[in-house]
């Protein structure tokens, strides 16, 4: 059981920001802050930007500063487009973090949807292969984002939010909402169809099985796109 209270090796700043939920509002002037933490402004200016940088706190000109709601995807995204910048092959053992994550909480994750859930997935489906029949034929990227995120939305849990929506913005960063192979496309899109189908049936071990040969798909398209 963890203990009901702890001292995080954190910054004098976040110490602040995780005591005071009431700062969701707005937080105090620095020099305020300052004051009230015995630190001294340019440091707290610094401990500031790096709660901006981790997507903690937003400042914006004449309203002032406030905390976010916990988001995990941009300190991972910060230090995965790192890595990718070193290696672009950080990108493929990251695709294959994501298979693993999805793979492991599908079950958890496909119970707890929501009728409206199902509908939505349907309509993203519905909207993919309009895009994929359509003339001009369009790469349907936003859909397979969100019916991915769609589907673990409800798990509540932060970090496998987090982690797939990191994962969504750095297969952006490096060019694949651009990958235009037809049959790759379509193969995916049927794919996502019986999973789709499976949930709306509740026939969760067929989903299981679309997506496990599903995310084998993204292998095929790095090597393809290299």
């Amino acid at each position: 059981m963890l203990r009901e209270r702890t001292t995080p090796n954190i910054s004098e700043f976040l110490r602040y920001l995780a005591a005071h939920p009431e700062v969701e509002n707005a937080l105090p002037p620095l020099v305020e802050l300052s004051r009230e933490l015995g630190v001294g402004v340019a440091a707290l200016r610094e401990q500031l930007e790096v709660a901006r940088a981790l997507g903690l706190v937003e400042v914006k000109p004449r309203t002032g500063m406030r905390r976010k709601p916990y988001n995990f995807a941009p300190a991972v995204l910060k230090s995965l487009d790192y890595a990718i910048a070193l290696n672009k092959d950080h990108f493929i053992a990251f695709a294959d973090l994501r298979q693993h994550v999805e793979i492991a909480y599908w079950r958890e994750a496909v119970k707890l949807l929501a009728p409206e859930d199902h509908n939505t997935l349907q309509k993203l489906v519905a909207r993919a292969w309009e895009k994929l029949r359509g003339s001009p034929i369009e790469i349907p990227h936003p859909e397979h984002r969100e019916l991915h995120l769609t589907i673990y939305q409800r798990l509540n849990n932060p970090f496998v939010t987090g982690l797939l929506q990191s994962y969504w913005d750095a297969y952006e960063t490096v060019g694949l909402n651009f990958f235009t192979d037809y049959n790759y496309l379509t193969e995916v899109w049927n794919y996502h169809q019986q999973m789709v189908d499976a949930i709306c049936a509740n026939d969760v071990e067929a989903g299981y099985k679309a997506l496990s040969e599903h995310t084998d798909l993204i292998h095929q398209l790095i090597s393809s796109s290299q």
